[in-house]
């Protein structure tokens, strides 16, 4: 059932507007004892999830019992950002989901749907995966809260992502991502089905249907002055809610281009973006739209490591960012990267692909590691001298010295591709 569908592309909703509305739909579930909310880490801090997790705390008071972030592999929150995203919403109720040991099985999804849906590609089943909490935690309310926006591995984020992935395990996590990337990212990014998603809807419908989980959806894009504005909510238990988000975001967070651009320049935020693990949604976001032979700029003043997981970091570290192929045959002969799917999907869509090339500008990394994993490396002081983000504007900039460059101030809110090359 949808509870609350709201939004447009030329929509504003304020934080105030939001908690309205979330508790109009709340309202229409009555009263509930025990609540968990699953809201995403810092990492999506602009999903407005904050405001919505504290929005429900206000609402359910002591009734809110548990707020499980949806981390993934991701490291788990400080106490400083835990207080930055979600305001008031007591330290006491947070859990930490730990991907390697806190999860239990619900099902598996056989391996000849697996093998259908990527085309013959794959054929090993798929484990649902979840956090031990939303199990045997004895709520009577799930809410998995976060935003829809175009995304690498599944097509278009959250939904049952938030459950299967945020709150998944190691098994599960790894085989989806290397799902989507041995399917084709390009024939994934901005499309609300997806084999990834058919994955997740097929364990929804089977083995999760008895968990009480209730989405809360926002759309984020920016507004004429470029600041980010929140497009619309949508609460609902069913795959309609997500429908109506993921129609809304591909209109308003996806840049359909002309011509392919020579050299794009990403800023990563560094509150934001710690690692190329999460950085590289700068190339994953934009590898659509360079041309064959440009460049890609990234000014990550943020990122001092590869992978935010230990295991994953000494993976990237050792085998690169190299070709699709040479990735595949790292899978089919080497151990280690074979029981790291998602390490190996990771190098994948890190990958130009020798098409067009990338040069890293950390804050915390040296030139010799980032050459050892097969980027570029420039200075980040002299380079931010001469693209400085605070003069630039996302979208086409023109330099003093007539060099033209195309800008994007945050990847993660958006995917940009040229017409050529968007594979319908």
């Amino acid at each position: 059932m949808l509870y609350c569908a709201h939004g447009s592309s030329s929509a504003s909703l304020s934080d105030g507007e939001l908690s309205e509305l979330l508790s109009s739909a709340l309202a229409s579930l009555g009263k509930r004892r025990r609540v968990l909310a699953i809201p995403p880490d810092y990492t999506r801090y602009h999903s407005r999830a904050g405001v919505l997790t504290e929005a429900a705390f206000r609402y359910y008071g002591e009734a809110m019992r548990d707020v499980l972030p949806a981390l993934g592999t991701h490291s788990a929150m400080t106490a400083d950002q835990l207080e930055s995203m979600f305001g008031a919403v007591p330290p006491e109720l947070f859990r930490v989901h730990r991907f390697r040991d806190d999860v239990t099985t619900l099902g598996r999804v056989p391996s000849e749907y697996v093998h259908e849906v990527s085309e013959g590609r794959l054929d090993y089943d798929w484990p649902a995966q979840v956090n031990r909490l939303l199990v045997e935690g004895r709520h009577d309310l799930i809410l998995s809260i976060g935003q829809v926006v175009p995304h690498e591995v599944i097509g278009m984020a959250n939904h049952n992502k938030n459950i299967f992935v945020g709150t998944g395990g190691s098994e599960g996590i790894n085989k989806s991502h290397f799902l989507g990337a041995v399917y084709g990212m390009e024939r994934i990014m901005g499309r609300a089905d997806t084999p990834v998603r058919r994955v997740l809807d097929y364990a929804s419908e089977h083995f999760a249907a008895h968990l009480p989980i209730v989405y809360v959806l926002t759309v984020v894009g920016r507004g004429e002055d470029g600041r980010l504005v929140t497009r619309g909510l949508f609460v609902g238990d069913d795959n309609e809610c997500f429908a109506r988000a993921a129609a809304l975001s591909l209109e308003i967070n996806f840049t359909m281009l002309d011509d392919p651009l020579e050299k794009v320049v990403v800023y990563l935020d560094p509150d934001e973006f710690k690692s190329t693990w999460l950085g590289n949604k700068s190339v994953y976001r934009t590898r659509m739209a360079i041309a064959d032979g440009g460049e890609l700029i990234v000014l990550a003043p943020g990122v001092g490591e590869f992978g935010e997981d230990p295991a994953i970091d000494t993976l990237i570290r050792k085998y690169g960012y190299v070709t699709s192929e040479e990735i595949l045959e790292y899978v089919a002969d080497r151990d280690d990267i074979r029981a790291n799917l998602s390490a190996a999907a990771h190098l994948i869509h890190g990958s130009a692909e020798n098409r067009f090339t990338i040069t890293y500008c950390p804050g915390g990394l040296t030139r010799e590691q980032i050459e050892g994993v097969n980027y570029r490396y420039a200075a980040l002081d002299e380079t931010i001298k001469r693209y400085d983000p605070a003069r630039l504007t996302d979208g086409w900039n023109e330099l003093a010295d007539g060099e033209r460059i195309y800008y994007i101030s945050n990847p993660a809110i958006g995917l940009w591709s040229h017409r050529d090359r968007f594979v319908s």
